[in-house]
């Protein structure tokens, strides 16, 4: 074989692969869904609520590449893990909301006897919070700026707050744990991650999160090539944050934002079991 024949063909296994990769990137993993089942021990979860099953999913992006038929496929998959409460933690449109209508049949089919509870994120603030907000009630979602909301089981209680967006809004703990008992578990739902070593400064159990999409392009032995401010230290999937160990979860999101692609960074829909004792 001469040289130049040597040098074509590496250039059209290199040209071949490259073409791969980006139908991969493109085309194939953004529409695989991953289902991470995790299980947490929280001492001062009560023992009503051991075991208490939570689908947790995040950064929807309707509008940007978005399909009805990948959010049938989490609809479908939440469905079938039956959880007792579904949280989404924000950034449910892109750059616009008239394509998010047109998904609210899909989100209020989504069923949990404790509820189900969202809170904004940077997008959503971008474009319209009211009326993104408005449309996550319709969905049948308790939006939670600022506030909380106490779930009673079997005669116990829990906590769930819910903060405005660290980077376009104003996060206020205190506020966010107005009127919850002292001593009670507290679950924090939080768009940015790296928020987490703020929230671990307060009487929060565990924090959910969402925002850096695990990177979306992802390389072996590299990790993620890109994070957006909010999620540089805290990436994807489990921390341990501050001197009292408080469990963080980054979920990797649903959609894309800036590129419709991913790699090694499949769309995830986290459950999360909470059970009773120490880690």
């Amino acid at each position: 074989m001469t040289r130049r024949a040597f040098l074509k063909r590496c250039g059209a296994a290199f040209l071949g692969a490259g073409m791969l990769t980006s139908g991969y990137a493109w085309l194939w993993e953004p529409r695989q869904l991953d289902v991470t089942r995790l299980t947490l021990r929280c001492p001062r979860l009560p023992e009503a609520f051991d075991g208490v099953r939570i689908a947790h999913f995040s950064d929807l992006h309707v509008g940007y590449h978005s399909r009805v038929r990948d959010m049938a496929r989490l609809k479908d998959a939440v469905q079938a893990e039956a959880p007792d409460m579904i949280c989404f933690t924000g950034d449910a449109v892109d750059s616009g909301t008239d394509a998010l209508a047109d998904y609210i049949p899909l989100l209020a089919s989504m069923d949990a006897g404790l509820g189900k509870y969202a809170i904004l994120g940077n997008h959503d603030y971008l474009v319209h919070p009211d009326r993104v907000a408005d449309m996550l009630v319709t969905a049948g979602f308790r939006v939670l700026r600022n506030e909380n909301v106490l779930i009673n089981h079997q005669g116990a209680h829990l906590a769930v707050v819910g903060l405005e967006d660290q980077l376009m809004g104003s996060p206020d703990p205190v506020q966010g744990l107005n009127g919850v008992p002292k001593g009670l578990f507290t679950l924090l739902m939080m768009h940015e991650p790296d928020y987490a070593d703020t929230a671990a400064l307060y009487p929060f159990d565990l924090q959910i999160s969402g925002h850096s999409h695990g990177g979306q392009v992802r390389l072996p032995w590299v990790g993620a090539l890109l994070t957006p401010p909010g999620s540089r230290r805290y990436i994807m999937g489990r921390y341990a944050i501050g001197d009292r160990s408080m469990p963080l979860y980054v979920n990797r999101g649903i959609g894309e934002t800036h590129l419709p692609i991913r790699f090694l960074c499949k769309p995830e829909l986290t459950v999360l079991t909470l059970r009773t004792g120490e880690p």
